[in-house]
This record gives structure tokens, sequence and C-alpha cells, in this order.
């Protein structure tokens, strides 16, 4: 995100947090919050029947038993509150407490290392992914928001990526010139260039569109984002692929979190380690799910690459690494390799 477009935007933020009362919270005191119910505004941009809207309502329902009331959360799934490119704005002056943005959204924020998640073929099984979540490269990277005004609670899962589109994907050349709806990641730019189509950024709301009247000829996502958006009723061609990876970051507002009642910041915590635990463990299913809804349907075509097409895919996006590496960080790319070596997968 620019200067220039947090400035253009503020305004009209502002404008929403005065209209619905909400600009406040994050500047009440620990005495303030003994005698009120505290209210956490939780947005995402998914469908309430997907792994971040199922973690979400499983969160609320956690937080509120745990905090016996004290603490209420709303829960605002699909957009309803703000779209892709104004939420982390919102949560930075305060109007909403909590999100689950994808990963790729800390790059245009300024936080380009968060990037390394959207390298093609980084992560080459679940166990190096958890590698590095949970230990100390998450943990790192998490504290790298702080002074953005954001405080990171947890990674959560979506899954690995399918490519979708209205014509096959099977060899690398199939890709050329298609128009490809991309998250706004430098790097997610950069694989689709490697692939010779043309990266267009749009915000997940209007990818359906977008798809439906022509703007892009396909893009990539989890079979669980393509089926419960209904793309798959646009895109006559599915490819499972596992070239990437979608995972959220759990943030909240920084100054609304230090100033909660530490009981509360513990229950809060206990709550979501909890919740976590929950939507990592659905994921999985979830997208087997939704790929087999999307087959049944009858609407769109499966296909599964050979071990030789793989191969040539990951020939081609593995040189994204090298181009990328002086902006997401060499080094952060390289501690992620040495988390696979332990795990037993050689990347080079």
């Amino acid at each position: 995100m620019t200067i220039k477009t947090f400035s253009s935007t503020r305004r009209a933020i502002q404008a929403a947090i005065a209209m619905a009362g909400l600009g406040t919270l994050a500047l009440h005191s620990p005495l303030s919050y003994a005698q009120q119910q505290i209210v956490i505004k939780f947005s995402h941009v998914v469908a309430n029947d997907t792994p971040k809207g199922k973690g979400a309502e499983r969160f609320k329902e956690l937080a509120e038993k745990a905090t016996k009331g004290r603490v209420k959360v709303e829960v605002y799934p699909n957009s309803t509150l703000y779209k892709d490119k104004e939420e982390l704005e919102a949560l930075q002056l305060g109007s909403v407490q909590m999100l689950a943005p994808s990963l790729a959204k800390f790059g245009p924020l300024g936080v380009k290392e968060y990037e390394v998640f959207d390298l093609p073929y980084i992560f080459p099984n679940t166990t190096v992914l958890k590698r590095v979540t949970e230990g100390p490269v998450g943990q790192s990277l998490f504290q790298k928001l702080e002074s953005k005004g954001i405080k990171g609670l947890a990674y959560w899962d979506n899954g690995m990526k399918v490519m979708t589109a209205n014509k096959p994907l099977h060899k690398v050349s199939d890709f050329r010139a298609l128009k490809m709806r991309i998250q706004s990641s430098k790097v997610l730019d950069e694989q689709f260039r490697a692939l010779k189509a043309n990266p267009q950024v749009l915000a997940f709301s209007e990818v359906y569109t977008a798809m439906q009247t022509g703007v892009v000829d396909g893009s990539e996502n989890t079979p669980s984002n393509v089926y419960t958006q209904k793309m798959h009723e646009v895109q006559s061609n599915l490819t499972v692929s596992d070239h990437g990876y979608i995972g959220y970051a759990v943030i909240v507002n920084k100054k609304f979190w230090d100033s909660l009642p530490a009981d509360v910041r513990t229950q809060l915590e206990g709550a979501m380690k909890e919740a976590t635990v929950y939507a990592n463990t659905i994921a999985q299913k979830e997208n087997d799910d939704a790929l087999a809804a999307i087959k049944a349907s009858g609407k769109t075509k499966v296909y599964y690459l050979s071990d030789e097409e793989k191969t040539e895919w990951r020939k081609a996006l593995m040189t994204v690494h090298k181009s990328m590496a002086p902006r997401v960080g060499k080094d952060l790319i390289d501690a992620i390799y040495k988390e696979s070596e332990a795990a037993g997968v050689k990347m080079n």
C-alpha cells in the first residue's frame, strides 16, 4: 500500500467509522473495559462455509465462552464490511478490530517479506509449512507487523492452489497471453509473467463477475474458494497443480489488543489457539469436498497434472525464487529451504 493510496481512502473510512460508531474501541483503557462488554468486529472476505469462515465462527464461539460474555465477537464475512483493498486500512484506523487476510496482503502494506508465501513450490509438503508457520520464521514475520500497528495472533491454512481458466491448462505454453487474476503481490505478478500470462490485480469480491464477463480468463485459488464463490460456473477447466499455497494471518489492531485487560487477552489467546487447530484441521477436508462438488457439478473439467507436466511447471516457476529474492529476502528463502531440508526435502 502506498502512502498516496492510504491517504486517499482514509477520509472515506473515517466517515464510515463515525457513522457506525466504531472508532472508539481501540482507544479504551483497561479500566473502561471492566464496566462494559468488549466488542471485537472480525471482518473477512470469504464465505462462512470455507475454512477461514468456519474458523472465525469457531473463534467467536470459543472467545465468548472463555470470557463468559465479557467479549462479543461480531463476524462479518464475504466483504460485507470491507473489501480486500480496504480492510487493512480499516484495521489500522480502528474501525475493525480483527481480520484474517491472506498473507499476500502484507506486501502492499510494506512488509514485503510476507510475499515469500506466494513463491511457487516453496512448500513441498504440509510438514515444511508447519515448521515455518509454527516456528521462528513465522514469529519473526509477525514481529515485522508491529510497527504497522498490527499484532499477529495465528496462521490459518486455506490450502494448496489450483488453476482455473476457460481453456485446458496442462502445459506451460497453455498460459501464454491469458489474463489471470491475482491478489496484489509482486511475486504472483512475476509468477504469471514466468508463464507468459498477463496478471490482473482484482479484489476477491470482483472475481466472479470478471470471469463471467471475460475481463479475466482465469485465476488461481483453493478449491474451497473456487466452489463457494461459484467460480466453477464461469470457468470451464480446473487443473489440480498444487503449485502454491494460500494461508491467512489472524491479526488485531495492536493498540486495541494492548489495551485489553491481561486476563481477557489470555482467554482470547486460548480461544485463538483452539480455533487455529480447528481451522487448520478442516482445511484439507474442505478443499477435498469442494473439488468433489466441482466434479459432480459437471460444469468444469478437472485435470490432474502428470509427473512430466509437473516437472515442466516447476522448472518454469522455480525461477521466480531467484528473481524475487531481492524483494522478499534471500535469507528468508534460505531459511525456508533449510526447514525443507530438515524435513528431508531438497529444494535445489
